[in-house]
């Protein structure tokens, strides 16, 4: 298939630091590439990939220098995407909602991820007015919201198995990683480290807009001496400070889509003390992957029978649930589905519609888990 990946352009592709969506575009780009789809990749030209690159701003805008106006690029991408639709069999959308005016007029054959959270009042009459417009959820928990929208189906992320090294032995230490903000909880991991008696590292981001509340509630939590802050770390760091942790604290406190970080702690083998919340029980698997709780008391329980799990079955849960080949075999399902109901409309009947994905495509994993709607 000819298919689009149209990525946000605030980091490059793959994100030299911080960036969960365009981290999974690029998994998922490049599986497709791996099946032997022609994709067509729609990104900042720092992006690195084997698709054909479409260099819609010089750096990810995160990076570049002298930009205020971060909508402005969008919608001059959105128009090279609008130009250059009629090569494609299906454009994916990775933007939120900021196509749907545009796609919808063009009847481009698409479908668009929603990365983010749907729970803010603000976005049920907008996903109302675009109650057609196809989507696919990263968990069953994130499209709860919005019952009335088109969903298309949940497909899961998922990494390559290489990306992470396995490591058999647990470190010394726990592991907080991720953004410093309310929603994200690092007063909590603080506080379980210290009740639990163990080093807490914590690898976070700090947005500009968060910066008064990492100041004013986090910074004083810093100085205990179970306490290091190592700040926002790369890529190529992440496999060792995962790796070599003990537990992974995963201590949200809001509706979490998904939670990348906490698949990447299982391919490294680290096992997960994780809050329940948002997609958090679909995610994790009780005493396989970690440890779900409900609160502070029952989290430091967790975390030290966390200790004692098999790190081996950590890693053999991420290899048997999120490995991103079944990612790009689910889409690529979805994929095959829109284009040929596209094309069965243009030709006066319904295109099959009914079929379940994995029939229509010969590389589809029937046993991938694909949730249809």
């Amino acid at each position: 298939m000819r298919i689009a990946q149209v990525s946000p352009l605030f980091e490059s592709v793959p994100p030299q630091l911080y960036g969960g969506t365009e981290r999974v575009v690029s998994f998922l780009t490049e599986e497709l590439v791996e099946l032997g789809h022609q994709v067509t990749l729609f990104a900042s030209a720092d992006s690195v990939t084997q698709a054909e690159l479409v260099p819609c701003v010089p750096r990810g805008l995160r990076l570049l220098r002298g930009c205020r106006d971060e909508l402005a690029h969008h919608v001059r991408m959105l128009d090279e995407v609008a130009r250059r639709a009629p090569e494609f069999d299906v454009v994916h959308f990775h933007l939120d909602y900021l196509h749907f005016p545009m796609a919808s007029a063009c009847g481009i054959p698409h479908l668009t991820t929603e990365h983010g959270r749907l729970d803010i009042a603000d976005l049920q009459p907008l996903f109302r007015t675009f109650a057609d417009e196809p989507l696919v959820s990263i968990s069953d928990a994130q499209r709860a919201p919005m019952p009335f929208a088109d969903w298309q189906g949940t497909v899961y992320h998922g990494l390559p198995p290489g990306l992470l090294s396995f490591h058999p032995r647990p470190g010394s230490y726990l592991a907080f990683l991720g953004r410093i903000s309310p929603e994200k909880r690092v007063d909590r991991a603080i506080e379980i480290a210290k009740r639990v008696g163990m080093p807490l590292k914590i690898a976070a981001k700090v947005n500009k807009n968060e910066l008064d509340y990492y100041e004013q509630e986090v910074r004083p939590l810093l100085s205990h001496p179970l306490v290091e802050f190592v700040g926002e770390i790369s890529e190529r760091e992440k496999d060792a400070f995962l790796g070599e942790a003990a537990v992974l604290l995963f201590p949200i406190d809001w509706p979490e889509p998904f939670g990348l970080v906490v698949i990447e702690a299982l391919a490294c083998g680290t096992p997960v003390v994780a809050f329940r919340r948002g997609s958090v029980p679909e995610i994790m698997r009780d005493g396989v992957s970690g440890f779900v709780v409900g609160g502070l008391d029952e989290a430091v329980r967790a975390t030290r029978r966390a200790l004692e799990l098999p790190r081996a079955r950590c890693r053999a849960y991420f290899e048997r649930r999120f490995l991103a080949r079944r990612m790009a075999h689910d889409y690529a399902a979805i994929y095959q589905r829109l284009a040929f109901a596209e094309a069965g409309a243009a030709n006066g009947h319904d295109g099959g519609i009914g079929q379940r994905a994995d029939a229509l495509d010969p590389l589809a994993d029937p046993a991938s888990g694909l949730d249809v709607a």
